[in-house]
């Protein structure tokens, strides 16, 4: 019996797994892999990029961001303001400063125009008094002088005299000297000063607006607003690989095509390239040469392929693509075939 039973237990797994075996299909993948249009090429992964580049812009000093001017999708001109940082701090600098220049160009003012016409009649009177004191210390003197000589007035009297006249003529040089400086107005050294004074306090007024200009961060040429990384309240600093705002001039765009380092003996300027989207390989765009970047860098536009190498290194093409009136966006990846068959025998 037990035999006879193991025999039927067989029997029955082997008709099991006969029946129950997984039948293998080998289906399609919904999007079929590009290929390429010539018999011999060098292909590439490309990135739809702005004509100017995709420029990262960023702020020249850190502060809150007060105002946001752009939006995403907005065309900006070449000084545009885009973003604008708290100034109150600067803006009360910027008084003070301009408060030394006033003092500074009212002191140059004032040593310009010495001198007061209110002070001469001073002057003139102090000179007139000691012209009179003199006249009148002369006139003692002198009268002692021959006193003395007759042996009518003492020794003591005459030296006394004689010391007052002395003081009297030194008084009269003296309101004859401040009378000529005061007409001589100011001396051409403290003017200048002044100037100087005057020229470092609008340097000062002028790097404080300077400042002031730094924290309205503008556009530098004409585009599109890409991507806005900043809203009003947020702290902006001035981190590497980190853009406030992206913008580029995408009427005309570029695709940057990357050449791996074991197929740059093979590819040549100016032939024919196509390119196809990634997840629409049968819709092709011919592609223009533009330029090289002749300094092979190591590669960092990754396509996420699981065979994809990183250790390579890559030589950088640009081509400029017509969209053909599809819709093209900037970070967009292609496939690229550039022909590698070369008539001519030569390499460019």
């Amino acid at each position: 019996v037990i035999p006879g039973l193991a025999a039927v237990l067989l029997g029955f797994g082997v008709f099991h797994v006969v029946t129950s075996r997984q039948v293998w299909t080998k289906d399609r993948p919904p999007v079929d892999p590009p290929s390429t249009p010539f018999p011999q090429t060098v292909a590439g992964a490309g990135m739809v990029e702005a004509q100017t580049e995709n420029i990262a812009v960023g702020s020249p000093v850190g502060g809150v961001a007060v105002e946001v001017f752009i939006e995403v999708g907005q065309r900006v001109g070449a000084g545009e303001a885009l973003f604008r940082l708290d100034d109150r701090q600067l803006q009360a600098e910027l008084k003070v400063q301009e408060a030394a220049l006033d003092r500074a160009q009212a002191e140059l003012a004032r040593l310009e125009n010495q001198p007061r016409k209110e002070e001469l009649p001073i002057k003139e009177a102090s000179l007139h008094e000691a012209e009179a004191n003199f006249a009148s210390q002369q006139y003692e003197y002198r009268r002692i002088q021959t006193l003395y000589g007759s042996g009518a007035a003492e020794e003591a009297e005459l030296q006394r005299r004689e010391q007052a006249f002395r003081a009297a003529e030194a008084q009269l040089a003296r309101a004859r000297a401040e009378l000529e400086l005061t007409q001589a107005g100011s001396w051409e050294f403290d003017r200048s000063l002044a100037r100087t004074a005057v020229a470092q306090a609008e340097a000062h007024v002028e790097q404080v607006r300077t400042e002031l200009g730094r924290l309205v961060v503008r556009a530098l040429v004409d585009g599109e607003v890409l991507q806005v990384n900043v809203l009003p309240g947020e702290f902006v600093g001035a981190p590497a690989g980190q853009p406030l705002i992206v913008l580029g001039n995408i009427r005309q765009l570029h695709v940057r095509v990357d050449i791996d380092e074991h197929d740059i003996p093979r590819f040549r300027k100016g032939a024919p390239a196509k390119a196809m989207l990634k997840g629409s390989p049968r819709e092709e765009f011919t592609l223009q040469f533009v330029r090289v970047e002749p300094f092979v860098i190591p590669k960092r536009s990754l396509t996420g392929d699981v065979t994809e190498r990183v250790d390579t290194r890559v030589l950088q093409v640009i081509y400029s693509i017509d969209p053909r009136g599809k819709e093209l966006y900037v970070g967009q990846q292609m496939d690229v075939f550039v022909d590698a068959d070369d008539p001519s025998g030569t390499r460019n």
